[in-house]
């Protein structure tokens, strides 16, 4: 080992976030009907293990080999039905790290069709919301404590305090919109708000 080569090693290296993270992608569905643009969403399918029933947009588990916007990309097409052409694919978001080990690639895309044949595997039904909903209604706020949970085995003994250390503690926002019988919370909604902040900063420079 020598400086040299150490400098060789960093000065290719690609950063990326420390540790092991589970890694998805979503896409944000938007169409235009009679000249008013909407948010389309899904109620996922009742009988799936994770999350039945929620509101959600396409999306799932980037793949080996497969970039974040492929698996948007990808995800959408299966769940929605549709083709590839008709995504018009805009651009991407900022991406979110939760405290559960999982990062969360949104990406902004027109459908060019309606889908009117959702697979029922994943996919109860589909429904659209105008945005402007979500840019006229402030969505309810609630914050979660994130805290260590800790094991009786923890080496309490190898740190200064012991059982009197100072754990770093977190939070989290939850967002919930209520539209219709509909209530759209937890990632999706963290979504939407952040969305419907990027537009309203971009209007405050015009």
């Amino acid at each position: 080992m020598s400086f040299h080569n150490l400098k060789q090693l960093f000065s290719t290296h690609k950063e990326k976030p420390l540790g092991t993270y589970k890694e998805s992608s979503v896409l944000i569905p938007m169409y235009e009907e009679n000249n008013e643009m909407f948010f389309i969403f899904e109620k996922r399918a009742l009988t799936l293990r994770s999350q039945p029933g929620d509101i959600c947009f396409p999306g799932g588990r980037v793949e080996p080999g497969e970039d974040r916007r492929e698996t948007a990309i990808r995800e959408t097409i299966e769940e929605l039905n549709i083709k590839e052409e008709d995504i018009d694919y805009f651009g991407p978001m900022d991406f979110f790290i939760s405290p559960y080990g999982a990062i969360i690639y949104p990406f902004v895309a027109q459908l060019k069709v309606f889908p009117k044949n959702p697979s029922t595997d994943e996919v109860d039904h589909i429904f659209k919301v105008p945005i402007k909903f979500f840019l006229e209604n402030e969505p309810l706020r609630h914050e979660i404590a994130v805290v260590p949970k800790i094991s009786e085995d923890f080496p309490y003994h190898l740190i200064n305090g012991g059982k009197n250390y100072n754990f770093a503690k977190g939070k989290m926002e939850q967002y919930f919109y209520k539209y219709e019988d509909y209530v759209i919370w937890g990632f999706t909604a963290r979504i939407i708000k952040e969305f419907v902040d990027f537009i309203r900063a971009d209007k405050a420079q015009e």
